[in-house]
């Protein structure tokens, strides 16, 4: 079986060869023949520019839509980097991936995958997300941010965005035709060798296409993170902790950066990501934004509020200084507050028990606040701040533009929603066969999470097919009576036709209802006697049940209606079936272990 990666490398290779061989038909010419353009020529290059667009775009939005290709390249990602084998890193990145998706405002498209999620090995502090919607994390991210939920929550919605605007099927559509229109022109002027040209399209696609999504992903994150409830404050955090890491912890030279300005602008930038000191002010100021503009941090420390200084940081951690975090998260706290509520009573300013007072709920986003109140004891003063906040408010109209730009955002989401409810019949039917591709491969969260889609469309174009594949996705996920449930409504809305029955077949199986399941598989060969899947099942059942001569003639008339299948049935069965398919059998076998002992060898 390919992987998602090696199947990227499959498709976008014959892209990149077609690419090769076009350019190969037009080596560089003089000048004064270049001169002498044909414009039907020009037109048909930049035809040919628009179609190396399309094609390429195409392809890699099709494999961010299979679900083999997401499972598959989380199998590789996996085994190429390693399995993370701290269960506490898996833990808390699957919290905090669990409330993105659940809890986040955000619209997949018709044509995206739900979200899949893993932790590898690896010592690079990075994550990144795939063309299917899985989201690879390193080891060496999560252990660098401390495992800090906000700081996790911050880089995490930003790989999302970057999965949810398909940033990587358009980025890659828009590098090949920059690279082709830059081939064109130096085909008609002759103006570049071949190598610069390489070296100034590589720039261009950087900073014209990669870099501007960077800036998308890390503002559509904040705004998912925030909605899912985290601490607006945690977006700056990540930035400074990651700027501390690459500058004071990395053990990977290609990773290290200076932080001292004046030397970054010394130094020839062709980094498709945007200055990481230049991504957290602009996070810090989206916080400030988001608190109604009136909550500001100043030196990585001071915390004003509409220009008053409210307080400075000075509590930090043994292991390293945690000033600058601490200070956005005070802020980040103040902001959501400034955000969330509409009057100062909402608030909830009240004693502390110690003689102090204190505010907001006691969990984890308000917690560094709270620590602060509680060691300066600066609660009334924060009241009279807070309270002649909201007056100033009324003068300035900031809450009625925060709300306009927040308003607008959600009409966004709200029409993405429609479009989504609004999916065709052939759409809707990709989501179904993704839904049983998760369930053949025992995914039965994500084949849930399909037919949920499904089921939500405003037209349904085949009620009982819905009803049987939600039911086998939920014997998949272990609810066993609301499988059959559904597995019988799909039989009664359509008895004609035969993968209603080899839905429930599969159903009783997992059920452990061996006897139930090889009816329904009679009843399929009623409908349809040359279908190979209710061979293939029955075959299956019969052996579980000891009954090999039924097993072994089911499995025959599997062989004798699909040859190619030969695979799917047991070795001591295919030998007496067919010799040779048994041979070919063996002979993969072999190969396949002389390739894992050659791997193995290479280390």
């Amino acid at each position: 079986m390919k992987s998602q990666l090696s199947l990227i490398k499959h498709k976008l290779a014959s892209l990149c060869l077609a690419v090769s061989l076009g350019l190969g038909m037009f080596l560089p010419v003089p000048v004064a023949e270049a001169a002498r353009v044909d414009p039907w020529a020009a037109a048909a290059q930049a035809l040919g520019v628009y179609a190396a667009y399309k094609f390429s775009l195409s392809s890699v939005l099709a494999i961010g839509n299979d679900p083999w290709a997401q499972i598959s390249g989380r199998l590789q990602d996996l085994r190429a980097n390693g399995r993370d084998r701290n269960e506490h890193d898996w833990a808390v990145v699957s919290e905090v991936m669990e409330q993105l998706v659940s809890k986040g405002d955000y619209v997949l498209k018709v044509n995206s995958l739900p979200f899949m999620w893993g932790v590898n090995d690896s010592n690079d502090f990075n994550a990144g997300c795939y063309p299917t919607n899985y989201i690879s994390v390193n080891r060496a991210l999560v252990r660098g941010l401390q495992c800090d939920r906000d700081e996790l929550a911050a880089v995490l919605s930003h790989e999302m965005t970057h999965g949810l605007r398909q940033h990587s099927a358009h980025n890659f559509a828009k590098a090949m035709t920059q690279y082709y229109g830059m081939a064109f022109i130096n085909v008609d002027t002759g103006s570049l060798d071949w190598n610069r040209l390489n070296a100034l399209a590589g720039y261009s696609i950087a900073k014209n296409v990669t870099l501007p999504t960077e800036y998308e992903a890390d503002e559509g994150g904040f705004y998912l993170m925030c909605s899912a409830g985290f601490n607006p404050g945690g977006g700056a955090a990540a930035m400074y902790r990651m700027g501390y890491y690459l500058t004071y912890e990395t053990q990977n030279v290609m990773e290290y950066q200076n932080l001292e300005p004046s030397l970054r602008e010394q130094q020839e930038d062709y980094s498709d990501h945007p200055d990481t000191g230049l991504r957290e002010l602009k996070l810090s100021q989206l916080m400030s934004d988001y608190g109604v503009g009136h909550v500001t941090v100043q030196g990585r420390k001071d915390i004003y509020i509409d220009g008053e200084k409210f307080l400075s940081v000075d509590w930090t951690s043994d292991e390293f200084d945690n000033t600058a975090e601490n200070a956005y998260y005070v802020a980040g706290a103040l902001s959501k507050a400034f955000h969330d509520y509409d009057t100062v009573e909402e608030w909830q300013f009240r004693d502390d028990g110690r003689g102090g007072v204190t505010c907001l709920s006691p969990d984890r986003v308000n917690g560094t606040l709270h620590a602060f109140l509680q060691k300066n004891g600066n609660g009334a003063r924060l009241q009279q701040m807070v309270t002649k906040a909201y007056r100033v408010e009324k003068a300035t109209g900031f809450r009625e533009k925060m709300k306009l730009a927040e308003g607008k955002r959600l009409a966004e989401l709200q029409q993405a929603r429609a479009e989504a409810l609004a999916v065709g019949t052939k759409a809707m039917k990709k989501m179904r066969e993704n839904a049983d591709t998760y369930s053949d491969f025992g995914f039965g969260k994500e084949a849930l999470f399909q037919m949920e889609r499904t089921f939500a469309a405003e037209k349904q174009d085949n009620e009982a097919e819905n009803y049987a594949i939600m039911g086998r996705a939920k014997a998949v996920a272990g609810d066993y009576e609301g499988a059959l449930l559904d597995a019988d409504r799909a039989v009664s809305l359509d008895n004609r036709n035969i993968y209603n029955f080899l839905n429930r077949a599969d159903v009783r199986h997992m059920r452990g209802e061996r006897e139930a399941a090889l009816a329904d598989c009679e009843s399929a060969k009623a409908l349809d006697g040359k279908n190979p899947v209710t061979y293939l099942l029955a075959a299956q059942i019969y052996e579980e049940m000891g009954n090999a001569e039924q097993a072994l003639a089911h499995y025959k008339e599997l062989h004798r209606l699909a040859p190619r299948a030969f695979r799917k049935i047991p070795e001591e069965y295919l030998q007496e079936i067919s010799e040779k398919d048994y041979k070919e059998l063996q002979k993969e076998k072999e190969e396949a272990k002389k390739a894992r002992e050659e791997k193995e060898k290479r280390g």
